[in-house]
């Protein structure tokens, strides 16, 4: 998946918005103001990095050579996913899906039901 692609599915979640908080170069993706994704924008290889359970963050990068902890985030919960190469576009969908629902389950029960009345 290139950026454009990535951007235009993270933004297909429910109340999804994107914003370049500090700079120009990374580009953050929110659900009721909760990160759940980030794609760098001046990196030569398409990424984003991703919220991901902890076991699950590691079989990951067990598995997939295009997956890394993210730097910057805590390497427990975040992965760095390079999605120019052989990353299949069905995995990428379902880890931002994975992402967004992990940052979900963690919103307060008001936001939750602000996000479940949209």
């Amino acid at each position: 998946m290139n950026i454009e692609e990535l951007h235009a599915y993270c933004l297909s979640k429910k109340a999804a918005t994107d914003t370049f908080p500090f700079d120009d170069v990374n580009l953050v993706f929110k659900v009721k103001g909760k990160m759940f994704a980030l794609i760098s924008l001046d990196k030569e290889r398409d990424n984003i990095a991703l919220k991901c359970d902890p076991e699950r963050a590691v079989s990951l990068r067990e598995e997939y050579e295009d997956i890394i902890p993210a730097p910057h985030f805590n390497k427990k919960y975040w992965n760095l996913l390079y999605t120019d190469k052989e990353l299949k576009r069905e995995l990428i969908c379902e880890l931002i899906d994975h992402s967004y629902e992990l940052v979900v389950a963690k919103l307060t029960k008001k936001l939750r039901e602000e996000l479940n009345n949209e």
